[in-house]
């Protein structure tokens, strides 16, 4: 191994270690993943909320603003010392980093709807559940969807920092590599597919945002 190069060595590794690099990335997505979901589940509503009472929208706003201005390992290290390591507390912090673009975008969605249609939808004798229901967040969707594909790859660089307390995920490869003798090779083994990891991820949900985009619907049923 000592002969080859580092693209050699790479795939060497890759070779060797292809059962443990497979099980460590879906880890890492899953950590992401959970985090991501846990803040939509919590910041979507709290983007409604502030949509529906924005008076109240520049003080949520910059609260979750404060939180996305501290490092990384900073708030990891906060978290660990009432969590202690693992996987939960990197859970939390990618949460916590979520929130903003989650709050931000949900907020802007139904900020941004024709006032006109919501109007159309009272006078029909809508409530203002069924207003949400079938007006608001149908064409707030795409822009929800964007403010999600933010914080997913946000999440997966968070958790890449995460294996520092234990979180395992291929951040724990990249450490293994800054330790080792020659350790390039392994560190690619651990970055690469991080980063394709967060390509891939921003690739399918703009996709995915485009598709719900309700002006680019518009323009396919008119075509």
């Amino acid at each position: 191994m000592k002969d080859m190069n580092t693209f050699e060595q790479f795939f060497y590794y890759l070779s060797e270690n292809g059962v443990y690099v497979l099980s460590q990335f879906f880890q890492h997505f899953l950590t992401s993943i959970y985090g991501v979901l846990l803040a939509a589940l919590i910041g979507i509503p709290i983007g409604i909320l502030i949509a529906k009472y924005y008076k109240i929208s520049n003080i949520v706003i910059s609260i979750a603003n404060i939180i996305q201005t501290i490092p990384a390992l900073a708030m990891l290290a906060i978290l660990m010392l009432g969590m202690g390591l693992g996987r939960p507390t990197v859970i939390v912090a990618v949460f916590l980093y979520s929130l903003l673009p989650i709050i931000k975008n949900t907020y802007t969605g139904i900020m941004n709807i024709n006032r006109d249609l919501i109007d159309a939808g009272k006078g029909m004798g809508m409530t203002r559940s069924q207003v949400l229901r079938m007006i608001e967040l149908p064409l707030s969707l795409s822009v929800i969807i964007g403010g999600i594909r933010i914080a997913l790859v946000v999440a997966i660089g968070v958790t890449a920092i995460g294996a520092f307390i234990g979180a395992g995920g291929l951040g724990d490869i990249i450490i293994r590599g800054t330790n080792a003798t020659n350790g390039t090779a392994i560190i690619l083994a651990g970055a690469i597919p991080t980063a394709l990891m967060a390509v891939l991820a921003d690739i399918v949900l703009s996709l995915i945002e485009r598709k719900l985009d309700p002006m680019k619907r518009q323009q396919k049923r008119t075509a």
